[in-house]
């Protein structure tokens, strides 16, 4: 049986779409279980129950700090070995993505992953296409970024859960490799456009300075936000690889499509 883990998230609940889509069965575990899943919380060692799981797809439990995320995927890997899952793919990071706020967290947990005695395959995913159409800001002007002409090899949501559910439907296939799982190169200014409007840019400065007031944000999102800015605008996150591609046998969306659609539907109503 193949379980994805974080069944209510975007990414997880698209990858139990795609195997659903091929046939393959596949039980979805979450800390607020729906109907049909199983609970699973990464916070509680004891609810862990991975027993007749074959292949674990880990999504990374983000939104935490570092040691939560690694402890969180550290009772979880427990729990794979004691329970008897043969394999487990784990959704990282890209590897261009090193000096990330949020890459140590990935880097540990494959780490451990590598050390466990299971299966495994990684999955070094992209930033997503959706992402940095929401990193966007409208203003009555049009949208404004602290990209500057930097790149993003964005990548859509849906298609890092169709590759997650190729791995998880023939684990063998992929066992000991990683992928870096990127799409093509975009630019804030390539969005706005896409969208007709004009794209101003913003200080790093400014940018934290917005980011540091935002009552929204808890204390952690700040800076990892904050290392995606200046890692755009300055190049390294531009990276193309083949790797996707060649695990879906097709072509990928278009992540400017989807950026743009993303920062579209953020757009302000106007009366």
């Amino acid at each position: 049986m193949i379980m994805v883990t974080g069944a209510n998230g975007q990414l997880a609940s698209l990858t139990i779409q795609e195997l659903t889509e091929r046939g393959v069965p596949a039980l979805g575990g979450s800390r607020t279980p729906a109907t049909g899943q199983r609970h699973l919380d990464f916070d509680d060692p004891a609810s862990l129950d991975l027993s007749g799981v074959s292949t674990l797809v880990l999504v990374s439990a983000g939104y935490a700090e570092d040691d939560r995320i690694v402890a969180r995927h550290r009772s979880v890997l427990d729990a794979a070995r004691r329970d008897g899952v043969a394999h487990v793919v784990y959704t990282s990071l890209t590897g261009a993505g090193d000096h990330l706020g949020f890459a140590l967290a990935h880097r540990v947990t494959e780490r451990m992953l590598r050390a466990s005695g299971l299966a495994w395959t990684i999955l070094r995913n992209g930033l997503y296409a959706e992402l940095f159409g929401a990193l966007l800001t409208w203003t009555p002007e049009g949208l404004e970024s602290p990209f500057g002409t930097g790149a993003l090899a964005a990548v859509a949501r849906t298609d890092l859960a169709a590759a997650a559910a190729v791995v998880a439907t023939s684990p063998a296939a992929h066992t000991g490799k990683t992928y870096d799982l990127v799409g093509e190169p975009i630019t804030a200014a390539d969005i706005a456009a896409r969208l007709s409007v004009p794209h101003r840019d913003m200080s790093l400065g400014a940018y934290r300075t917005r980011l540091l007031t935002d009552p929204t944000l808890l204390p952690f999102q700040p800076p990892l936000l904050a290392s995606i800015a200046t890692s755009v605008r300055h190049g390294f996150l531009d990276t193309t690889t083949s790797d996707l591609p060649r695990l879906l046998a097709r072509p990928l969306t278009d992540p400017l499509d989807t950026a743009a659609t993303t920062a579209a539907t953020m757009r302000p109503v106007t009366h």
